[in-house]
């Protein structure tokens, strides 16, 4: 993991010897910052969008082990495996979401709506299969959960870091 994360940072800040450029400090501090943000509507709408999105995606950890465990008789190693499958699935769609950005393939909004319809359509699959029973792809549901949720966050972050970079100069902390 480290060496991954060096290699993908490699020369991402240029120079170590050029001489840092004096950035303006905001005025007011964060209260004036937060309501200056909180004024722009696309940055309000999606703040609340994500916060529901996330909310959402860390209750779904939450809720499959004991499903599996309770609907599928699931050991509670074998749901705990089958959790480490949902984030196998979660990387997966974290890596295709960030190459096809990559290339411009979609939109990172295309991407943030495509996660999450696809999350909706992998939780109706889940609920399908507790009342299909012991038959139900779990395992295969279980990977498509996690790949959209994998493409929703990182679209999500995409689309946060470009409305960080649309406000007044000096304020994107």
């Amino acid at each position: 993991a480290l060496v991954l994360t060096v290699v993908a940072l490699w020369g991402l800040e240029g120079a170590a010897d050029a001489p840092a450029e004096a950035t303006p400090q905001a005025e007011g501090g964060f209260r004036l910052a937060l309501r200056e943000v909180w004024q722009e509507a696309d940055a309000r709408r999606f703040t609340v969008f994500v916060f529901v999105a996330m909310l959402a995606f860390s209750a779904q950890d939450l809720i499959l082990e004991p499903f599996a465990g309770a609907v599928f008789g699931l050991s509670p190693g074998a749901s705990t495996q089958l959790a480490g499958v949902q984030h196998g699935g979660t990387l997966l769609g974290m890596l295709v979401a960030a190459m096809a950005g990559r290339r411009g393939f979609g939109s990172l909004r295309s991407w943030v709506l495509g996660g999450c319809v696809a999350s909706a359509v992998a939780l109706l699959g889940l609920a399908a299969g507790g009342l299909a029973g012991a038959g139900w792809p779990l395992k295969a549901n279980v990977v498509l959960l996690g790949f959209a949720t994998g493409t929703f966050s990182i679209a999500a972050i995409g689309s946060m870091m470009r409305l960080a970079a649309q406000g007044r100069p000096g304020t994107e902390g």
